[in-house]
């Protein structure tokens, strides 16, 4: 600004009072305003912390944190984790509890088929009100067209309901293909083994990874770059002839490589975390299973997690007297 605006000079230079300001301002210029903690970010270190990072003590706080920021951690050989906390999770534990105390019976998930289809015939009807993540309107409407039948599915659900890929059409293509109304293919056939599950749609960033060091040739740590760099929307032009020409070294065609990757690099913006939405569609899966198979014990648990607020207190109450799950107004007499 003090190169491109002649009135700063003139005033910096006519006035001592604005002369001592801007000595002041260009002293703090690029410091830390302030020192912040992220709410769930934990560092993992092999080895004490200060030997890799300034760091510093919160008052009031127990722990440590770092004083390097998350971007910066990574260059010194640290790894952040975010550890989100989510109520959903104590919903599930005290239906189990209650299955438990009721009926004698310990649920185990590792046993439970996650593919079940009763529970699947329960998410495509619609009713998917008090499971996680898929109980708004848009996304009852959003199972009742997709109809997702295995676990897959649940996990692309999660990836494919967000603007970027409703707006260029990914999710559409998607259900269309699931149901056979458009036709799958896939520009080289060692695509099929990475696509098949999202019926060839590129709907994961693990999935832009596996594609780029498949037919490119690349190794996974250059293809996550990559893929880093189509996330920031990146100018892409000098990888796209690095990954033809690693085609064309598997006797593959460079045109359609180059093809490739410009379609790749479309979508790439789009791509969510397979493993963050794999996560979740797990959470999806128990409280699903839960609605199916014990509506009273879950129904209980989800209104007891909202005592607190009253419009979904009433939400629910409404939902478990649809389901006939509704056994009359609390009493104070009377404990389970």
């Amino acid at each position: 600004a003090y190169q491109k605006e002649p009135k700063i000079r003139e005033l910096i230079e006519g006035d001592a009072s604005a002369m001592r300001v801007w000595e002041f301002a260009k002293k703090l210029e690029g410091l830390k305003r302030n020192a912040g903690m992220h709410a769930a970010g934990v560092v993992i270190s092999n080895e004490p912390l200060w030997k890799k990072t300034p760091i510093y003590k919160p008052s009031g706080e127990e722990n440590y944190i770092t004083q390097y920021s998350l971007n910066y951690l990574e260059d010194v050989d640290l790894i952040k984790f975010d550890f989100l906390g989510l109520k959903t999770l104590d919903v599930i534990d005290s239906a189990i509890k209650l299955i438990k105390n009721r009926y004698e019976k310990e649920v185990d998930w590792h046993a439970i088929d996650e593919n079940d289809p009763e529970v699947y015939k329960v998410i495509q009807s619609g009713d998917t009100i008090g499971m996680f993540q898929i109980e708004s309107s848009g996304m009852q409407d959003l199972n009742k067209r997709l109809k997702p039948s295995s676990f897959e599915d649940l996990i692309a659900v999660l990836a494919l309901y967000r603007p970027g890929p409703m707006e260029s059409g990914m999710l559409d293509d998607f259900i269309e293909r699931k149901h056979g109304r458009q036709a799958i293919t896939y520009t080289f056939p060692a695509m099929e083994a990475i696509l098949k599950p999202t019926y060839g749609v590129i709907v994961y960033q693990e999935q832009v990874m596996q594609i780029v060091q498949t037919i490119g040739g690349f190794s996974l740590g250059y293809s996550d770059i990559i893929r880093r760099a189509m996330g920031k929307k990146k100018d892409l032009s000098a990888y796209n002839d690095e990954f033809s020409q690693g085609a064309a070294k598997q006797s593959l065609d460079y045109k359609k490589a180059s093809e490739l990757f410009d379609l790749i690099e479309k979508f790439a913006g789009y791509g969510f975390n397979k493993s963050h939405s794999a996560a979740y569609a797990m959470i999806k899966f128990q409280t699903a299973w839960l609605k199916t198979y014990y509506p009273q014990e879950f129904m209980q648990a989800l209104v007891t997690s909202e005592k607190d607020n009253t419009d979904k207190v009433v939400k629910y109450i409404n939902e478990a007297k649809r389901m006939k799950s509704f056994s009359g107004a609390p009493d104070t007499n009377h404990t389970q």
